[in-house]
């Protein structure tokens, strides 16, 4: 089983180095590129206005962050939904950079920072699929045909939900089988020597189910509720 964490954050400001602070995490949970409902989302008191530029851009406004937790009273429950899984951020060095700035204002209670060469960079799988075009948010939203009218301003729960879409596409298409009985795709993505992801392929993935991995399926299945359509995915062998 493969889980991802689509991650995307909203900030004061674009420069975390001098002073501009995080005020919004949002977090898209994918198991084997499959959104499963579950999700972090929190605003975050930066203890510094909002830029009018960023304010401009998110609509999030000094008021509405005055009552929020400080990052250092969510922290613990960030990195607990995160857990190990790798992180899929579009533009990664812009929120990693901003994620580490307030790792780094722990102080002796900091967790390690966040290394990028352990992130999935879709701007960067952008740039290598579509050589020369534009690779923003929106425009990938436009070139896949994802609907986007439910967004007027920034937000980083709904660019988390819209990514985890784009991300999916840049693999090669919608998967709906949560991997179990796994189809071909126009691309698979690794990560290098480096760090870096690379897009390979197209291959005929499979994979055979141990009694063990369907037991836990099946567990993970149960917390969703009696009306989960990956239910369907129970049974049936894949074949070789």
């Amino acid at each position: 089983m493969l889980r991802e964490i689509v991650l995307d954050t909203e900030t004061t400001g674009t420069d975390a180095k001098n002073g501009d602070r995080l005020i919004e995490i949002g977090c898209v949970e994918l198991i084997n590129h499959v959104q499963t409902g579950k999700v972090f989302h929190k605003l975050v008191n930066p203890t510094r206005p909002v830029s009018q530029g960023a304010f401009a851009v998110h609509g999030i406004s000094d008021a509405m962050l005055a009552d929020k937790p400080l990052f250092a009273d969510i922290v613990d429950e960030f990195r607990d939904f995160c857990g190990d899984s790798p992180l899929v951020i579009h533009n990664a060095p812009f929120d990693v950079g901003f994620l580490n700035m307030e790792y780094a204002r722990l102080g002796a209670a900091a967790p390690p920072p966040i290394d990028l060469a352990d992130v999935v960079d879709t701007l960067q799988l952008a740039r290598r699929k579509h050589t020369g075009a534009a690779n923003n948010l929106d425009a990938l939203c436009s070139r896949y045909g994802i609907d986007t009218t439910r967004r007027t301003k920034h937000g980083a729960l709904l660019d988390a939900q819209i990514l985890a879409e784009v991300y999916v596409e840049l693999l090669g298409g919608k998967q709906t089988s949560l991997g179990l009985a796994m189809t071909e795709v126009e691309a698979v993505v690794v990560i290098g020597d480096g760090g870096e992801a690379v897009p390979v392929g197209p291959r005929q993935l499979r994979h055979r189910l141990s009694e063990t991995e369907r037991a836990r399926h099946a567990t993970f299945i149960a917390t969703l509720g009696g009306g989960a359509v990956w239910s369907d995915y129970l049974g049936g062998e894949e074949t070789a």
